[in-house]
């Protein structure tokens, strides 16, 4: 039994890293391909002004699709439609990559 628990864990520890070794989109190169949304968004996703969302720590496949959503026009944002409407797919994957790993401003209230 105890063999059978060894062997289910290190399965379950290799399929995670492989998921995880294959997330898509490339940190550096969003981090490089970022300086547009800095105007807005801060250049590590953490908005200064209140008006910009803060897109620092927020997860990779919502910030994903957000862009595409910008760039078909399902969600509307002129401004980002705008922005949204120059990326290729890679560059979507690649900013949604950088964005995700920063840490975010956003806190969560004392309910005390």
């Amino acid at each position: 039994m105890k063999s059978l628990v060894r062997i289910l864990i290190a399965g379950a520890a290799i399929a995670f890293a492989q998921a995880h070794a294959a997330a898509p989109g490339d940190a550096e190169a969003g981090k490089a391909k970022s300086q547009t949304c800095a105007a807005c968004h801060g250049a590590d996703g953490n908005a200064e002004n209140p008006i910009y969302p803060i897109i620092a720590g927020q997860y990779r496949d919502y910030l994903a699709q957000a862009l595409r959503d910008y760039r078909s026009g399902a969600r509307n944002n002129a401004i980002m439609r705008g922005f949204a409407s120059a990326l290729s797919d890679e560059d979507i994957l690649d900013l949604a990559a950088y964005f995700s790993q920063q840490p975010s401003a956003l806190t969560t209230p004392n309910p005390d």
